[in-house]
């Protein structure tokens, strides 16, 4: 008999957000710099699967890859794509409410692996992103990518609670 390899390597989103935050608390209290190491290494697998798609079409290609997670993940997400940003405004976030579903506290940074991952990859693209996350104890946020840098700067002043990531030093 032939075991199918995903359905055995899968755990349930609930376990999976349950142990990623758990993962985020043991990284942070090392060291904020291992927690960070940790995104970016997340960020290194995403490009796997975004890089290319986001080279060649842009917007409509960081449009493409949300709107098959906002449909894979059953988020209850907005995006909006114009010829200037793309808006991806999620109404409730689904790893954050699972986090606050469970009996463990959040990591106090759980909704920066977000920014942590997105942000390298939106810079390596030639992008701005501008992601807000209103307030860390409620599962949603905004997030905008901005073809224009003088725009996403002008859209940060707006942001209640902004997120970055680190940057590389040029």
């Amino acid at each position: 008999m032939q075991t199918n390899y995903k359905e055995k390597s899968m755990i349930p989103s609930d376990h999976f957000t349950r142990f990623y935050n758990e993962v985020f608390k043991f990284l942070e209290d090392q060291g904020e710099e291992h927690l960070e190491a940790y995104w970016l290494e997340i960020s290194k697998n995403q490009e796997k699967h975004t890089l290319e798609l986001f080279k060649e079409k842009g917007l409509k290609g960081m449009y493409e890859y949300w709107d098959h997670i906002r449909i894979e993940e059953n988020c209850d997400m907005d995006l909006k794509l114009d010829d200037e940003k793309l808006e991806l405004r999620m109404n409730v976030c689904p790893s954050l409410s699972k986090v606050l579903d469970n009996d463990a506290e959040p990591m106090k940074r759980y909704c920066d692996h977000c920014a942590g991952w997105i942000g390298p990859l939106i810079d390596k693209v030639d992008h701005h992103l501008v992601y807000d996350v209103i307030d860390r104890n409620k599962p949603q946020c905004v997030v905008k990518i901005f073809k224009d840098k003088e725009k996403a700067i002008e859209e940060e002043k707006n942001a209640k609670l902004l997120m970055g990531w680190p940057k590389k030093k040029k």
